[in-house]
């Protein structure tokens, strides 16, 4: 889906640092209050509660900074690996949600609230389907086990000098490596033997529960393994290692615990999946550091040399890089024939809505997206680019309910909302234009700025009291969220 948005959130967007300072602050003034004892699980001062509002409040701190994906096709891909995996986790106490970044350093975090967010050069870096759902279990077993509120009792532990270090470093590390760990680095307890093999005890049981997650969802134990051993592989030798292994050491030992470990299960077959191999492809053209023609040549040398049985992801790359070079026709004789073999791909019918939206034939791409709702009437990637295909065909009135249900059904993706400003401004509905203009502010935690475009929406509502009501109870709700959030400065 290629997006023609009229409101670009660059314009709204928060400074990184000043993001990850916000959070950093966050963490230094709540560790200052007077805490009580904490409990192994963490669960007397750093409660589910507290976690669910820190993660909540980071998580639109890396909006406003991140070059987060809104690929509609992507996220569902990955949202769907991820529940699978959390299907098979046990200690789950919080929902879980999936984020892309556009990165091709290869990293993968998980923070308070479920939050797991993985670099899309993860996917460029991993041969299959089970190598990437290694890191995904990982990151969800960082999660389960609470390993960031067990930090931080083991920090209070040591006294409150060191768990204000500790819950700043903490959620410093994730977003800027390099930075956390120089932070970490400079914390007195954290510069003890005791706490390095703490965080260290977090990675082996990381280690093991994820790869227990990882056999019982059907993936192939010896993943892991064969990941850690290509990254120690690749970046023994240089004097930048990538972010994760700056977040994850990756010692020898590790790896062969890894072997070891997986020498346990009994050997089976794990075929690899086509999706993954798309959503590779779809990375490698669309948002990595590849130009047109250096994609196109990448998979049209891929074809000549197949050795996998994945033709159809390299056909399908071949497609989007003849897409990126104008090449429309090339690029829809693949994508008819891949669609002929698989007519309910998403990867496939997404690109197709692209090619047709390109060739402005509107009906046709309704029609198509129309058929696929019939069937999958909860699919994202279905409701937005049956949205968007509305708003580009001049029929923006249709697309409104679409992007509603997209919102109501993930109320943190961005994407839903920027479509809907652009539907209220086509359809001339100011009111609603500055009302979710302010929903898009507030997930960038822009509080105030929210306020600001509510007042507009009050001021060009007119005389309809329910929407009057609705704006002032938002606006209450904003003035809540912002000084909840100024508490945690």
């Amino acid at each position: 889906m290629t997006i023609k948005s009229t409101f670009s959130l660059s314009k709204v967007c928060l400074a990184s640092a000043t993001s990850i300072a916000l959070l950093v602050s966050s963490a230094t003034s709540f560790a200052k209050t007077e805490l009580p004892d904490l409990g192994t699980a963490a669960v007397n001062t750093f409660s589910l509660e507290k976690e669910t509002k820190y993660g909540d409040a980071y998580m639109r701190a890396i909006r406003s900074s991140a070059p987060i994906l809104s690929d509609p096709v992507l996220n569902q891909y990955l949202t769907e690996l991820g529940n699978k995996l959390v299907a098979h986790s046990s200690g789950v106490k919080t929902p879980f949600y999936f984020f892309l970044i556009q990165n091709d350093e290869i990293n993968a975090f998980a923070f308070f609230g479920g939050h797991v967010g993985i670099h899309s050069g993860l996917f460029l870096n991993a041969d299959n389907e089970s190598e990437l759902a290694s890191v995904i279990g990982h990151e969800i077993t960082h999660v389960t086990q609470r390993h960031l509120a067990r930090s931080i009792e083991a920090s209070e532990k040591a006294g409150p000098a060191a768990l204000v270090g500790m819950l700043g470093a903490i959620l410093l590390t994730v977003a800027a490596p390099q930075a956390g760990i120089a932070a970490l680095a400079t914390t007195q307890a954290l510069a003890t033997q005791a706490k390095i093999n703490y965080t260290r005890s977090h990675e082996k049981e990381a280690d093991r529960i994820g790869m227990q997650v990882l056999v019982d969802s059907g993936f192939d134990p010896n993943a892991a393994a064969t990941f850690f051993n290509k990254l120690s592989a690749r970046y023994r030798f240089t004097s930048k290692p990538p972010q994760m292994l700056l977040t994850h050491p990756l010692p020898e030992s590790r790896i062969s615990e890894a072997r070891n470990r997986a020498a346990q299960y009994p050997h089976r077959y794990t075929p690899d999946n086509l999706d993954f191999q798309l959503a590779k492809a779809r990375i490698q053209v669309r948002f990595s550091n590849y130009n047109e023609q250096a994609a196109l040549s990448l998979f049209q040398k891929q074809l000549k040399n197949n050795k996998t049985n994945f033709n159809e992801a390299l056909q399908y790359g071949k497609a989007l890089a003849l897409f990126r070079l104008e090449r429309f026709e090339e690029s829809s004789e693949i994508i008819n024939e891949l669609l002929a073999n698989d007519n309910s791909n998403l990867f496939y019918i997404d690109t197709k809505t692209d090619l047709l939206l390109e060739s402005e034939k509107y009906d046709e791409a309704i029609n198509l997206l129309s058929e696929q709702y019939e069937l999958k009437p909860t699919s994202q990637v279905i409701n937005i680019n049956l949205a968007n295909t509305y708003i580009e065909a001049g029929m923006a009135e249709k697309a409104i309910p679409l992007l509603q249900e997209s919102i109501f059904l993930d109320k943190d993706n961005v994407l839903p909302y920027q479509l809907l400003f652009t539907a209220y401004q086509k359809v001339g509905n100011s009111s609603l234009e500055h009302y979710t203009k302010a929903e898009i502010l507030a997930l960038n935690a822009d509080y105030k700025g929210a306020i600001d475009q509510l007042n507009y929406a009050h001021q060009k509502n007119g005389d309809n009291p329910l929407q009057l009501a609705r704006i002032e109870a938002r606006i209450r709700q904003f003035k809540q969220d912002d000084r909840e959030l100024e508490k945690l400065k």
